[in-house]
């Protein structure tokens, strides 16, 4: 699977997501990462493609745990009892410059060598020139 599409997920968004659904396996094909922000870590089965060292350490002091794909064929063959999550794709860089940039009711990001007073910044973008 393509890099865009394994995009990463919080540990305080994964939470959210899988508030309400105790006893079911959160499954993300993506990496989930630590959010210092959430203070207190629910018990959450997990199955993701990477989890890092810190997020990792909070959920198994929670008391959840962590469990790869073959585990979860093994548990869950047909998917029964899983929620199937996804991190944010448009939250990238790229993304800003999707579309035409300059054109009038377009918020596309230019791409700009510098951010200069010469560079897209001169004759027909401000009214003293």
């Amino acid at each position: 699977m393509s890099r865009v599409n394994r995009a990463p997920l919080s540990l305080s968004r994964l939470a959210r997501y899988a508030k309400g659904k105790e006893g079911k396996i959160a499954v993300l094909v993506g990496s989930v990462t630590d959010d210092e922000r959430l203070l207190e870590v629910p018990k959450i089965t997990l199955c993701a493609l990477k989890v890092t060292q810190s997020a990792r350490a909070r959920i198994i002091k929670a008391g959840g745990e962590i469990i790869t794909f073959d585990q979860l064929a093994l548990r869950a063959p047909l998917g029964q009892n899983t929620i199937l999550l996804r991190g944010p794709k448009n939250s990238r860089e790229a993304v800003r410059h999707f579309g035409a940039a300059g054109v009038p009711g377009s918020s596309a990001k230019p791409f700009v060598r510098s951010k200069g007073r010469k560079f897209e910044r001169a004759r027909g973008r401000r009214a003293s020139r």
